[in-house]
């Protein structure tokens, strides 16, 4: 891979961009593809083994996109002390450690801890790993790049959905394991593959951090977080919702989540293309209406080929619309380049607070809403809606065309 990402990619002297590329595409595969995605399949199984009862196992899986708010938040400052090359190796090897603790159910404090330092260094490797590689793309080819490195996450759901169910023929724990050896084998693919300047790109956020985003910026921001809240319901409960919802067991919910993975997969290598194209912005507002259209059909109670349509259409743009921000987001200050990476840290937190908030809503209501699966979605396509209303009504603002 590393080999063919070279072609399309140019580097400063001593830095091989294609590496690096190929680095920033495992930390999205260990940090999110697997440390969050993996638990969806492994929901069904953890219930059904009664390590944990099913109110418990969904705030379980809550306690990921938590750790990925703290994450998010610290990791820039904790790159800033001890380097971003450092910080992204170690936050790899906890994604890694916390899968083989997870092995070993203890107690809920227990998993819950590791569930929650997983998700930590998923965020920790969102805000770092692809502004750490894409300084080193041609502007015109940092769509395509994106869209690779985040195409990690959708091979990890491939990966989560065709191994998991074969790991669960052995046991429960031995899935945790084998999840545990496929995150180390990547973190040492990954291990020397960081450009050696990131250290220094995480040092202007001290000097930046109060500059005033514009009007479109914050509107960003407030999409993207509403994104994080319309996706919940598919990448928490997609799994349950086929295989106890629509009682068609572990093995086809296993299968929509491959779907839902290989729509994952494509979606980031697509909408990266057609940015560089289109531009994002304009990418950006056709994914959100698909988006809605994805989320909506299981609120409408539809199955069969439609929820195949909607698995792969949503599981596209969860990975397709990350690529999307971070390229409108170096759009909008490609006249502040130092400001770029503060603005995607501050977008990539304002997704984990509502993620994580919602991902906390979604449970409660699940749990003391008699397991109706349908309002879940209903729910996610109402902020799905709501993003997209507003871009198009900061996209329309006359003051906003006047400046631009």
């Amino acid at each position: 891979m590393s080999r063919i990402l070279e072609t399309h990619v140019a580097s400063v002297p001593s830095v091989n961009a294609g590496w690096a590329v190929l680095a920033a595409f495992c930390a999205s595969l260990v940090g999110i593809g697997l440390a969050r995605f993996a638990y969806s399949p492994l929901l069904p199984a953890i219930i059904t083994a009664h390590w944990f009862d099913a109110s418990m196992a969904a705030y379980l899986g809550a306690a990921n996109l938590a750790g990925y708010l703290v994450g998010a938040l610290l990791g820039r400052r904790l790159a800033a002390k001890i380097g971003s090359v450092t910080t992204l190796r170690a936050m790899m090897a906890l994604a890694t450690l916390a899968f083989f603790t997870c092995a070993f159910p203890v107690s809920f404090a227990w998993f819950f801890g590791w569930r929650f330092l997983s998700g930590v260094a998923g965020g920790a490797l969102m805000v770092l790993a692809a502004p750490a590689v894409l300084p080193h793309v041609l502007p015109s080819r940092r769509g395509l790049a994106g869209g690779v490195i985040f195409m990690g996450v959708g091979i990890g759901i491939v990966v989560s959905g065709t191994l998991v169910p074969l790991l669960l023929q052995r046991s429960l724990q031995d899935t945790w394991m084998g999840l545990g050896l496929i995150s180390l084998v990547l973190t040492m693919i990954a291990w020397n593959g960081w450009p050696g300047q990131a250290a220094a790109q995480v040092a202007p956020v001290v000097h930046h951090r109060h500059a005033a985003p514009s009007r479109t910026l914050r509107a960003l921001y407030v999409e993207y977080a509403l994104n994080a809240a319309g996706w919940v319901p598919h990448m928490i409960f997609l799994v349950d919702f086929v295989a106890r919802g629509l009682g068609q067991g572990l093995q086809v919910g296993a299968e929509f989540w491959v779907l839902f993975g290989a729509g994952a997969t494509a979606g980031p290598l697509f909408v990266g293309a057609l940015a560089d194209k289109v531009g994002f912005s304009r990418a950006l507002r056709l994914a959100f209406v698909l988006e809605i259209g994805g989320v909506a059909i299981p609120a409408l109670g539809l199955t069969g080929p439609w929820l195949i349509v909607s698995s792969v259409v949503v599981g596209a743009f969860v990975t397709g619309t990350v690529p999307l921000v971070l390229g409108r987001v170096h759009e909008l200050l490609v006249h502040h380049p130092a400001q770029q990476g503060p603005a995607w840290r501050t977008a990539t937190v304002a997704f984990a607070v509502c993620q994580a908030v919602a991902a906390y809503g979604f449970s409660f209501v699940f749990a003391h809403g008699g397991g109706d699966y349908r309002e879940l979605f209903v729910v996610g396509t109402a902020a799905m809606m709501l993003a997209l209303a507003i871009d198009v009504a900061v996209g329309w603002n006359p003051v906003r065309r006047r400046r631009g």
